[in-house]
C-alpha cells in the first residue's frame, strides 16, 4: 500500500485534527467505552489521524469512502429531524435522546466533518483507485469483529440489524454476511466510481 504523496496537506488541518482525536478519543473511551471505536466512522478517525500526518493517498482516499456518504447522510437526516422532527433515513435518533449524555451528542457531530477533512486530504493527495479493494477488506475485518465482539444492544456498524434495529428476519448470520456484501456496494462503490470517471474527464479535458 506504499504511496508517494502528490502535495502537501495543510499543516493546520493537521495539528487540528490531531487536537481533535486528543479530545475525542479519550472522552468517547470514558462516557461510551472501547466497544465504540469499532463503528467503522470511529475506525476512520484515527486511520484519518494516519492519513493526514503521512500523506498516504490509499489510506486518505480509504477514509474518503468510508465517511463521504455516510457523513452527508448522517449530517442530512440529524438536520431533517431538528427542524421537522422526522428521521428520513433513521440511525441518528440517539442524538435527540436526553438519556443519553449531551457531550457524546456534541461530539457525535463530528460525523458532519469528517467528509470535509477527508476531502481536503484527496483535494491535495489525489484520488487511489485501490482504496475501493483496501476499504472493503477493511470492512470485511471490522463489521464481522463489531458482531462477534460488542454487545449486540448496542449494534455498533448495524451487525444485528439495519438503521440501528435489530432485525428477526433473517439468520443472523446470514445477516451479517449480506451486510458485508452490501456495505461496499451500495456505499463505496457510488463514490468510487464518481472519483475515477472524475479523473478520467480531467485527464481528456
Amino acid at each position: 500500500m506504499a504511496d508517494s504523496p502528490v502535495a502537501g496537506v495543510p499543516r493546520w488541518l493537521k495539528l487540528a485534527f490531531s487536537l481533535w482525536i486528543l479530545i475525542w478519543a479519550p472522552s468517547y473511551a470514558v462516557l461510551l467505552g472501547p466497544q465504540n471505536f469499532f463503528w467503522l466512522c470511529n475506525v476512520a478517525n484515527f486511520l484519518l489521524l494516519v492519513a493526514l500526518w503521512t500523506e498516504h493517498r490509499t489510506l486518505m482516499s480509504m477514509q474518503w469512502l468510508a465517511v463521504a456518504l455516510v457523513g452527508s447522510l448522517w449530517t442530512f437526516d440529524v438536520t431533517t429531524a431538528a427542524l421537522t422532527g422526522v428521521h428520513p433515513i433513521g440511525g441518528t435518533e440517539y442524538m435527540f435522546n436526553p438519556e443519553h449524555p449531551p457531550m457524546t451528542r456534541a461530539m457525535s457531530l463530528y460525523h458532519a466533518v469528517l467528509p470535509l477533512v477527508a476531502g481536503i486530504g484527496v483535494a491535495k493527495l489525489g484520488y487511489a483507485r485501490r482504496a475501493l479493494l483496501w476499504q472493503t477488506l477493511l470492512t470485511w475485518i471490522v463489521v464481522p469483529l463489531s458482531y462477534l465482539l460488542t454487545d449486540p444492544d448496542r449494534n455498533i456498524n448495524w451487525a444485528h440489524g439495519p438503521f440501528g434495529q435489530p432485525q428477526d428476519s433473517l439468520d443472523p448470520l446470514l445477516y451479517l454476511f449480506l451486510l458485508t456484501l452490501i456495505w461496499p456496494v451500495v456505499v463505496y462503490l457510488p463514490l468510487h466510481l464518481v472519483m475515477v470517471g472524475g479523473q478520467r474527464w480531467r485527464r481528456q479535458d
